[in-house]
C-alpha cells in the first residue's frame, strides 16, 4: 500500500508503507531502554522452526491517516510505561515530520525484556 500526494508540483509523490515502517523502527530504536524492534516470534513457533509473518512494525492507512503498531524488546530494569510513552512520541513526530502523514495512533507491544550484555573487562 502506498500513500499518494497529488499536490506535488511537477509530478507525484508516493510513500510506501514499508518506508513509514522503517522510519518508525529507527525512531523507536533511538529511545533509551529499547533493545530491539522485532516480531517477538521466539515463542513456540520459533522453537518449531516456523517463520513468523508478523512484521516488527505494522502500518495501517485509512484516508491518509496512519495507525502504527511497534513491537519492542526493552532493557531489563527500564520503566516500561515511560519507555513506551517516549516511543509513541518519537515515532509519531518522526513519521509526521518526514512524510507529512497524520499519525492517529502508535501502539507499542512489549514482546520481551532483555538484559544488556556486559562489556568485557580490559586487563
Amino acid at each position: 500500500m502506498e500513500v499518494s500526494n497529488a499536490n506535488v508540483v511537477n509530478g507525484s509523490l508516493q510513500i510506501s508503507t514499508e518506508v513509514i515502517a522503517k522510519i518508525a523502527r529507527l525512531a523507536a530504536l533511538e529511545i533509551d531502554g529499547v533493545m530491539d524492534v522485532c516480531t517477538g516470534s521466539a515463542g513456540v513457533k520459533g522453537l518449531l522452526g516456523k517463520v513468523s509473518t508478523q512484521k516488527p512494525v505494522s502500518v495501517q492507512l485509512l484516508e491518509d491517516v496512519a495507525e502504527l503498531t511497534v513491537n519492542v524488546v526493552v532493557r531489563y530494569g527500564s520503566k516500561i510505561p515511560s519507555v513506551c510513552e517516549k516511543i509513541q512520541e518519537n515515532v509519531k513526530f518522526a513519521v509526521q515530520n518526514m512524510t507529512s502523514i497524520t499519525v492517529s495512533r502508535v501502539n507499542v507491544v512489549v514482546v520481551g525484556v532483555q538484559v544488556e550484555p556486559e562489556s568485557p573487562v580490559e586487563e
